[in-house]
């Protein structure tokens, strides 16, 4: 990754499993805040959690949606804060029922993130807030700051701050922040799986040379497959490529399921598929059918598969088995860094700057050019 361009990018890519551990770290240093916070509103009845946050923050929302419902036993909805904005009304309960909004914003600029927040504080009269964000100068660490009755920050690591447009380690430090936090045993606990998730990401950082091989194959469509919370990877993965290569690559993404019903139409003898396989047997046993089937393509689809010991009949490209385990919650973590290493090396090879590879200036670190309006009062949108 030795380049005059995208200091930043390979920096932030690199540094994730270092980061990984200094967010465990925090985290288990402010776990008695954390929980004396958030403890006693897992315990509400009825509480409702909304994940929220723009673009790759709202992947974070999709990824750990399921996980966040399953460990705290509390109805969980990733809803971007895009869809908030424009209809709160179809979103927020307009009852006393509590209401535990977790925004998760690398810069906490966004006008959409700091909007959802006056919107839910308007339309829930029991609101609480979690921020878990990158930037102590952001408007909402500001907001939770100031708010402390019914509001809390998590503040990451300076080095989760990513200087690059695309987010990197931002984005795989909040979604681990909120699995840990929104768990409901002692964090001492995940020792053991937060090293797991470095050895893994480590071992897919020691695979760049065969994932930048892979990149020059001249395809021009990716598709990104996920099952359960790994399909939020899948999407997350999506847009990182196709960002990173100022959209002169194509991509989509799906579970392994649902590409069979429709989507798989898009894959021609230009496309690579990447399988981001579940560390679930049963789970597994789906996504393999489908991986064998595109496998046998006489059209000889490219593949990469991503978890799992090689299987000649599934017959990827490049296999990188990251040993996962059955019940190991965080392994959508470091299978983060594949839609990131792919875009990274494509990004380069269209002789584009990862650091900045909108050639247009269509899309910016901070999004720009949105007006927030009043919600009027009393009308059907």
């Amino acid at each position: 990754m030795k380049t005059k361009k995208s200091a930043y990018t390979k920096k932030e890519i690199e540094g994730q499993p270092k980061l990984w551990q200094l967010v465990y770290n925090l985290i288990l240093a402010e776990e008695q805040g954390i929980k004396d916070f958030l403890g006693p509103l897992f315990e509400q009845k009825d509480l409702e959690i909304i994940l929220t946050g723009a673009g790759s923050s709202a992947f974070v929302g999709e990824a750990a949606q399921g996980l966040v419902q399953k460990n705290t036993g509390c109805l969980t909805r990733a809803i971007a804060t895009t869809d908030l904005v424009t209809h709160p009304e179809n979103f927020f309960p307009n009852n006393n029922k509590p209401v535990l909004l977790v925004s998760f914003a690398r810069s906490g600029n966004s006008p959409e993130s700091v909007e959802a927040v006056n919107l839910a504080n308007k339309f829930c009269s029991n609101i609480h807030h979690l921020v878990i964000t990158c930037n102590k100068e952001g408007e909402l660490y500001k907001y939770s700051e100031a708010n402390t009755k019914n509001a809390l920050a998590v503040l990451l690591p300076e080095e989760a701050n990513d200087k690059s447009l695309a987010m990197t380690g931002s984005f795989t430090s909040m979604l681990l922040s909120v699995l840990l936090v929104c768990s409901r045993g002692s964090l001492v606990n995940f020792e053991y799986e937060v090293g797991k998730i470095i050895e893994q990401g480590d071992l897919i950082l020691n695979s760049y040379e065969s994932l930048k091989e892979l990149t020059h194959l001249d395809f021009d469509r990716v598709v990104f497959l996920g099952s359960g919370p790994m399909l939020g990877i899948a999407r997350e993965c999506h847009l990182k490529l196709q960002e990173l290569t100022d959209g002169k690559v194509v991509c989509k993404h799906d579970s392994f399921l649902g590409f069979r019903h429709g989507p798989r139409a898009v894959t021609n003898e230009k496309t690579l598929v990447v399988y981001l396989f579940s560390g679930s047997e049963h789970v597994y046993r789906y996504e393999r059918d489908l991986a064998v089937s595109i496998g046998a393509d006489p059209r000889g689809i490219w593949s990469l598969s991503v978890g799992r010991k090689e299987d000649q009949e599934i017959n990827a490209n490049l296999n990188l088995d990251l040993q996962f385990e059955q019940d190991q919650q965080f392994n959508i973590v470091p299978a983060t860094i594949i839609g990131q290493v792919l875009g990274y090396y494509k990004s380069l090879q269209l002789g584009l700057d990862p650091d900045n590879p909108s050639v247009s200036g269509t899309i910016s670190r901070v999004v720009q050019g949105v007006t927030i309006y009043d919600y009027p009062e009393n009308v059907n949108i």
